[in-house]
């Protein structure tokens, strides 16, 4: 009779406790005045200076409309694509390389990684493209292999041509190092224990490396490289240190001096890095969400008809 009386109760107890959680939350919304009334202040500031813009001559809104699509700008804008696009490659492939050295149980693959990121990191990029851009004069043939008279092939770099590519080399060195300490940060989150169980299979150190621990590391690298190309994209001005003038900036600055009204010039260069830059957030956001798959962590919102029948 007992024992019937303790199954009943517990039965009972059992569907209260799915009825207190089958049962609407009553939420009562806070209200937070000052903020509904700085968000209020905020979008009228918003509203008064666009207002006021859109009515300033200083802004000159025509020239703007007749020089957002010039040829010589969309031009700048692809060559500015692909300066970002070539410096970005030689920044990952070199950077993923140092990373991996300085990894190395080999410790002259662990200096020759520190002196290249110590250097690179140490000193303003401006005055590395500065440097790269009086390299034909100190260097007018650069000479690709074996030391000391050994065979090999030359390049010569006094042409003006070879200015593009020379910026290039510029940026994706500068951002190498930079990189090379984004893939090592990714490296370093992923468990030792992955390693160590790569070993006991009798794996080889650049095959754990290439097969284990660089795509865990990926959910790590991604954010930051992302950040990067859309760096790179806004350092790519600073390349008329070179110099190179076919860059947005640079063309658009050229423009604005022929035209004597730098503001319109200043306000198309800014639109279309603004949209290329809103086109890599897009995919960088993407990007972010496929390889964070099997990672995602449900902290709260968890349901409550699930936690009150595992009860």
């Amino acid at each position: 009779m007992t024992n019937k009386v303790n199954d009943q109760s517990g039965s009972n107890n059992s569907r209260s406790d799915r009825s207190f959680y089958d049962e609407p939350i009553k939420a009562v919304r806070l209200r937070h005045p000052w903020r509904i009334f700085s968000a209020a202040l905020l979008v009228l500031w918003v509203i008064a200076f666009l207002t006021d813009a859109a009515g300033r001559e200083a802004y000159d809104w025509n020239a703007y409309g007749e020089y957002v699509f010039d040829p010589r700008i969309l031009k700048a804008t692809i060559i500015t694509l692909q300066l970002t696009a070539y410096s970005m490659l030689i920044a990952i492939s070199l950077g993923v390389i140092l990373a991996v050295l300085r990894q190395s149980p080999n410790p002259v693959f662990k200096a020759v990684s520190w002196v290249f990121i110590w250097v690179f990191r140490g000193t303003p990029v401006y005055v590395q493209l500065v440097f790269w851009g009086l390299l034909s004069t100190i260097y007018p043939t650069l000479f690709f292999g074996a030391p000391f008279g050994g065979p090999g092939f030359s390049i010569d770099i006094s042409h003006s041509s070879s200015l593009f590519w020379i910026a290039v080399v510029g940026l994706g060195l500068n951002e190498a190092a930079y990189m090379a300490e984004i893939v090592r940060a990714g490296l370093l989150s992923v468990d030792e224990g992955q390693e160590e169980a790569a070993k006991a299979l009798g794996m080889k150190w650049w095959a754990t490396m290439r097969h284990i621990i660089i795509p865990q590391a990926m959910r790590i690298i991604i954010p930051p490289t992302g950040n990067e190309v859309i760096s790179m994209l806004k350092t790519t001005s600073l390349v008329t240190a070179v110099p190179v003038s076919s860059d947005l900036y640079t063309r658009s600055r050229d423009i604005s001096a022929e035209t004597f009204n730098p503001i319109p010039m200043l306000l198309i260069a800014s639109t279309w890095y603004l949209l290329i830059t809103t086109i890599l957030m897009v995919a960088q956001y993407f990007l972010e969400k496929r390889f964070a798959r099997g990672h995602a962590q449900i902290a709260y919102g968890a349901d409550p008809k699930i936690i009150g029948e595992g009860a």
